[in-house]
């Protein structure tokens, strides 16, 4: 029996796990998905003997910059991006081989562009993550101008206290790449002057539980165009599995 599964800390509810089992019952497909919450990646390259069958893998949270350094051989998207979110595990030569891919960029922006049109704008990212990099190398793939906002000004061109009213009226894309206000924690948004928002922009947030963020909820609020994450997960769930038949 194949065998998928998930790497990440801490996973609780797992969108992967029931997309696929689904789709194996559906299509009567003899595989298997698991969540693997792991404390760290000291174990990583051990996985396929520790469970037989393993194939492929999805890299979520905290992992999908550290594992690169654990893999065989990165594809070039993923290798610029500095962000793996599918890995590929076949047998050479007696050995096991892992190559790491990212169908986050693909996901971000085949669930984007619908929302833009043929007006770009700018965009501003929030988070300096894994997740953010997809985002990052998406909006440069589609020719859109960025800034990246973090905690830590040191890591990007703003921190959070330093997005006035006027700074964000320029930006028409706000895409919240950080885990900020997803379950549990559903009663927190980034710290933004919401009120200064309006029927102009665009809030995207990667977060897809809940299905409504505070972010997006404030975003409403003000008349912006708001979408989730939820798009984007189906599309680079896809991908993933296009790369581990391919």
């Amino acid at each position: 029996m194949k065998r998928y599964g998930l790497i990440g800390y801490p996973l609780g509810h797992s969108f992967s796990r029931d997309y696929f089992m689904d789709k194996f019952r559906k299509e009567g497909i003899d595989a298997v998905y698991d969540n693997f919450p792991l404390k760290d990646l000291t174990d990583f390259r051990k996985m396929p003997e520790r469970y037989p069958g393993l194939e492929g893998l999805n890299i979520t949270i905290p992992y999908k910059s550290r594992v690169i350094d654990l893999l065989d051989d990165v594809e070039g998207r993923a290798a610029e991006t500095g962000a793996v979110n599918v890995v590929k595990i076949t047998e050479k030569g007696g050995c096991w081989f892992f190559k790491g891919y990212n169908s986050d960029i693909d996901g971000f922006v085949l669930s984007l562009l619908p929302l833009l049109g043929e007006s770009r704008g700018k965009a501003l990212v929030l988070g300096t993550g894994g997740a953010s990099l997809a985002v990052r190398a998406g909006l440069e793939e589609i020719g859109m101008e960025y800034s990246v906002v973090s905690r830590h000004s040191e890591k990007a061109a703003y921190s959070y206290s330093d997005i006035t009213d006027d700074i964000l009226k320029a930006y028409r894309l706000i895409v919240n790449a950080s885990p900020v206000g997803m379950y549990p924690s559903d009663n927190e948004a980034p710290d933004l002057p919401y009120h200064a928002l309006d029927s102009n922009h665009i809030l995207y947030d990667l977060v897809y539980n809940p299905v409504e963020t505070l972010f997006l909820k404030k975003g409403k609020e003000r008349g912006c165009i708001t979408k989730n994450g939820l798009e984007m997960l189906y599309i680079q769930a896809d991908k993933a599995w296009e790369i581990w038949n391919a």
